[in-house]
């Protein structure tokens, strides 16, 4: 039998941090590896996520086998309710990372009727063509794994998220003899996390966070705040080892914070002592130097628990002198503006706040470049493709991995939608399958890059104008005075007098006899457009979205 080529192809985490997704596909069947989402930046006025373009997987979900999520992180998770409503399909994961996912799949509507299916180390998982096994690796969520994926035509290692933590809180390091293990039975193509790539030597160990915490803690006169990821378990875990030891009740505050806890805790991912955790609502009975808050906000979100208690605005705890704030967490690309007004409003309020990289408090959960070498040494991989990163962490990925001895012709720099195709007798980049976003907004879900956003930013940047028209339906005329609405334009001085002089012009352009018999209403709507147009531009050195209203009557 002649041996088909096994397909890679990236729909996200190629160019980006975040959305990332993976289709691997031999014959006519594939699986999908994580199915992410991303946070917007600035640009992208009120779009709430954006996820990968998934129709591929969808136009094709007879041929789907199942979905495999290395770990519980919303970029690597996020999208998949989204998926799972267009694309019926099992989903594949560890304990804790099932447990996230049964919550996610609760927000919509979906929980009992996805087929959820526990995987571990200890077991092998086949489906169709692709069998799959299961290495540990140390990443800043626990539960996390990376993929030994047999095919007909060699191994794939897919390495999910991770570092090489040599001591971390789970006590559950990297399997790095099993990355060598299937290095030395041969590795056809390996797929490992770049987000780390252009950051020299070795991540630091995630205990020395908790080392830093106990010394702010010896020291701290009054509460402790701190904020961090709600993912991030062992982070967490450490803030309740710290607090205990000095004596401190811990509340937890934010949502998705309390969600996480609960979901860790019920499934032993969490050890909290008994008595240590105290409601928000009793904070302030207790003395402020026996009281540790764990919140969420570490990115600055607008609605966060920290951002409200930075804004005043929190119901059970405000931002008082002597207090202490942690942001145990690095900002992600694109929020930095966001931390920095907390952070900002937090010491405007008195309190002392912690927060540099520079300060010991965070730690990434990804491999430095040293690490990088490592696993690439450790693997050994016919082929390579760096994934998981922004376009210069796939540069400097692919710049380590010729370092390592691989061929510059067997690393595939690729774009998301770009397909691989490998066979025995070499690897090739064929063709494109569709890949991009979809933006969410609300409850709406699509392409709504140049519909809706154009407008926003028209909109932010220029104002409205809103022209209502009253016309006559027997003769065209105009029954009354135009009335011109000015949001976002003017200052209030100018605005009356742009006002009349708007309401003028209108009247004039649409006095004429050919405008009166003119029928076609969405004519008459663009010559009221293009005159207002040129004429605030010219008099308010703006180009405004304009909105001609007719009204017959």
């Amino acid at each position: 039998m002649t041996t088909q080529a096994l397909k890679v192809i990236p729909l996200g985490g190629l160019g980006a941090i975040g959305k990332n997704m993976m289709v691997l596909e031999y014959g006519d069947a594939f699986i999908v590896i994580d199915t992410g989402l991303m946070f917007p930046d600035d640009e992208m006025l009120g779009i709430d996520l954006v996820l990968p373009d998934f129709s591929y997987v969808v136009e094709n979900r007879e041929r789907l086998l199942g979905i495999v999520i290395t770990h519980g992180h919303e970029d690597h998770v996020g999208a998949l309710p989204y998926l799972l409503k267009q694309a019926d399909a099992p989903v594949y994961g560890t304990r804790l990372t099932l447990g996230l996912v049964n919550a996610k799949l609760g927000e919509h509507g979906l929980q009992g009727k996805v087929s959820l299916n526990e995987i571990s180390p200890a077991k092998e998982l086949r489906l169709g063509p692709f069998r799959m096994e299961f290495l540990e690796v140390s990443h800043s969520i626990p539960d996390g794994v990376a993929l030994g994926i047999h095919t007909p035509v060699g191994t794939v290692v897919h390495t999910g998220d991770f570092k090489l933590d040599q001591t971390p809180i789970d006590e559950r390091p990297t399997a790095m003899q099993k990355f060598a293990e299937l290095g030395r039975k041969g590795v056809l193509l390996l797929l490992s996390d770049s987000t780390n790539a252009d950051t020299p030597g070795f991540t630091i160990p995630e205990r020395t966070v908790g080392q830093r915490l106990d010394s702010i803690f010896a020291l701290a006169p009054g509460r402790i705040i701190v904020a961090s990821f709600a993912s991030h378990i062992h982070r967490i875990q450490q803030v309740i080892d710290t607090a205990s030891r000095h004596g401190r009740s811990l509340a937890i505050i934010g949502r998705s914070m309390v969600k996480n806890v609960n979901i860790a805790c019920n499934l032993g991912y969490l050890t909290v002592p008994e008595g240590l955790m105290i409601r928000p609502q009793d904070i302030a009975t207790l003395p402020p130097d026996r009281v540790t808050v764990l919140s969420t906000g570490s990115q600055g979100e607008p609605l966060s628990a920290l951002a409200r208690m930075a804004a005043r605005d929190h119901p059970s705890v405000e931002i008082m002198k002597g207090d202490t704030v942690i942001i145990s967490a690095r900002p992600v690309p694109g929020n930095e503006t966001s931390v920095y007004r907390t952070i900002d409003r937090l010491f405007a309020a008195g309190a002392k706040v912690i927060y540099d990289s520079s300060a010991g408090v965070h730690v990434s959960g990804h491999a430095a470049t040293e690490e990088l070498k490592v696993m690439l040494n450790l693997v050994g991989p016919k082929y390579f493709m760096p994934i998981h990163g922004e376009h210069r962490h796939l540069y400097f990925h692919a710049e380590l991995a010729r370092a390592t001895g691989i061929p510059d012709e067997r690393i595939f720099l690729m774009e998301n939608g770009d397909v691989l195709e490998l066979t025995p007798d070499g690897a090739e980049i064929t063709g494109k399958v569709q890949a991009g976003m979809i933006l969410v907004d609300g409850f709406a879900m699509g392409d709504l890059h140049d519909l809706v956003l154009r407008d926003r930013r028209h909109l932010a940047s220029d104002g409205l104008v809103m022209v209502v028209i009253t016309r006559s339906a027997q003769d065209g005329s105009i029954v009354t005075e135009p009335e011109v609405i000015f949001r976002g334009l003017a200052h209030a001085g100018e605005m009356e007098d742009l006002s009349e002089a708007a309401k003028r012009l209108v009247m004039e352009s649409l006095s004429s006899e050919e405008m009166a018999q003119m029928g076609d209403l969405g004519l008459v709507k663009n010559r009221v457009h293009d005159v207002l147009q040129k004429f605030l531009r010219k008099e308010a050195g703006r180009r405004p979205m304009i909105l001609p209203v007719i009204v017959e009557v």
